[in-house]
């Protein structure tokens, strides 16, 4: 398998929730539980942080983490996390959400081998959603064709009418790195801008993203009342 460069774009004015990555889960940040779940995926050679944040950075430091200052410009983690990967040689960059602190290492090994198989340039996470998290509109739902290829994300629950399994995206990106530089250059689209979902400007321009469903507990930290939920789940794990 060859290597992959590993990203976490960090920034500290989250909308929705403002100091997120610095928010204490389990006596940890957590920034720290992704971190130290990145670091121990064998197929990453290299695991940076980038912020446009102060207090980030020095929690970074603080942590041993490799970490890169970045434009406060930025709209989306992904134009970040190209930032960062651009004068860096690389052949696939994962760009690895700070809001999901359930994340494995075993997640980001399957992503970087379904991404160096050459199906499309982008590949991402999916997993089982339930009902109460098809419902939530801060859950991000993802239908796939039958070889894996996502179809169409959503805050809504799709597809409409569905009694069948639904899947969540889990927020970890997987891109050849040329394509990321690219993506990056490309304006927001108009299906991007509708759901506020970055992945849609891939799909409008008529690129492909490969979908790999994970296993075991996932759950993205959107408000500060997920936190809960994600302790109760690690707890089970440790």
């Amino acid at each position: 398998m060859k290597k992959a460069l590993g990203i976490i774009p960090a920034r500290h004015d989250s909308t929705r929730f403002p100091g997120k990555p610095l928010a204490p889960i389990l006596g940890k940040p957590m920034l720290q539980w992704v971190y130290e779940a990145a670091s121990r995926a064998k197929s990453l050679e290299r695991v940076i942080v980038a912020t446009d944040d102060i207090r980030i950075l020095e929690l970074a430091r603080h942590l041993g983490a490799e970490v890169v200052m970045t434009s406060s410009g930025h709209a989306s983690g992904t134009d970040r996390a190209a930032e960062a990967a651009a004068g860096l040689d690389a052949s696939f960059v994962v760009n690895i959400q700070g809001d999901e602190p359930l994340l494995e290492a075993e997640m980001i090994d399957s992503l970087v081998s379904a991404l160096t198989e050459g199906a499309a340039p982008m590949a991402s996470l999916m997993a089982r959603a339930g009902r109460e998290e098809v419902l939530d509109r801060n859950v991000v739902k993802v239908v796939v064709d039958v070889h894996g290829f996502a179809l169409y994300f959503s805050r809504f629950p799709v597809p409409f009418g569905g009694t069948g399994d639904f899947f969540k995206h889990v927020g970890v990106y997987g891109y050849r790195r040329d394509f990321l530089l690219e993506l990056s250059r490309m304006p927001s689209s108009g299906l991007e801008k509708a759901e506020n979902l970055e992945q849609l400007r891939v799909l409008e321009n008529g690129f492909k993203i490969k979908m790999v469903e994970c296993g075991g507990a996932i759950l993205s930290v959107d408000v500060p009342e997920d936190i809960i939920k994600v302790e109760k789940l690690l707890k089970k794990r440790l």
